[in-house]
């Protein structure tokens, strides 16, 4: 049961790392300034349902994928750990990683919101919180685990980043306050700090898994 929990912290202060909720925050008040506290609230429920399901999709297909395109894990893991590693190092300069979003999209967020259903799905849900980083991780996570209650593991990971979005995004005028544009840009950079050392092991686990050493 300890093995468990320990695996069970691994994964979501991994998941934690990559999506990084509190970093969405500015994004999400920017586009909601102009909606009741009831469409945020709406918004920010569907954006934790679009990000539970798309990780969810991606773990339960993973195999698959690998299979399709004739990868393996350990490919996947040196492929995952490059693109983890970019995105932490625009994470330590306290910006939105361009790997998660682009310059393009990040424009169009002050464009007028046409319906909740659009801006919960993208940008926010995607690619913003569940984006290449976190589907590469969630899909190693689950390609790694050996057993049905590692994978359960896992998928209660999942479920736990959602309803941490769920909440961060519904308290994000309070985060806001509280820890001010200063404090979100350092706790993304102390995100950025964890999730290169998780970049580098990924790409180390992997050659070391595609050469046998």
């Amino acid at each position: 049961m300890i093995e468990y929990l320990k695996y069970f912290i691994m994964v979501y202060g991994g998941l934690f790392a990559i999506t990084n909720p509190v970093g969405a925050v500015p994004v999400f008040l920017s586009v909601t300034h102009n909606l009741s506290w009831k469409e945020r609230h709406e918004i920010a429920r569907k954006t934790a349902l679009v990000v539970v399901i798309t990780l969810t999709l991606f773990a339960l297909l993973g195999e698959w994928i690998f299979r399709f395109f004739g990868s393996s894990v350990n490919a996947f893991a040196i492929a995952g750990g490059i693109l983890l590693f970019k995105m932490a190092m625009e994470m330590l300069s306290g910006k939105v990683s361009t790997v998660k979003i682009s310059s393009e999209e990040t424009e169009e967020l002050g464009e007028e919101v046409v319906t909740l259903e659009e801006v919960a799905i993208t940008p926010l849900a995607i690619p913003l919180i569940s984006g290449p980083g976190a589907i590469t991780t969630v899909m190693l996570y689950m390609g790694n685990s050996h057993g049905v209650p590692e994978k359960a593991v896992v998928m209660a990971g999942v479920l736990a980043i959602g309803l941490t979005v769920w909440l961060v995004l519904w308290s994000s005028r309070g985060i806001q306050m509280r820890l001010g544009r200063t404090g979100i840009k350092v706790l993304t950079r102390m995100m950025g700090l964890i999730l290169t050392s998780m970049a580098v092991q990924m790409v180390i686990n992997g050659i070391k898994g595609a050469f046998g050493l």
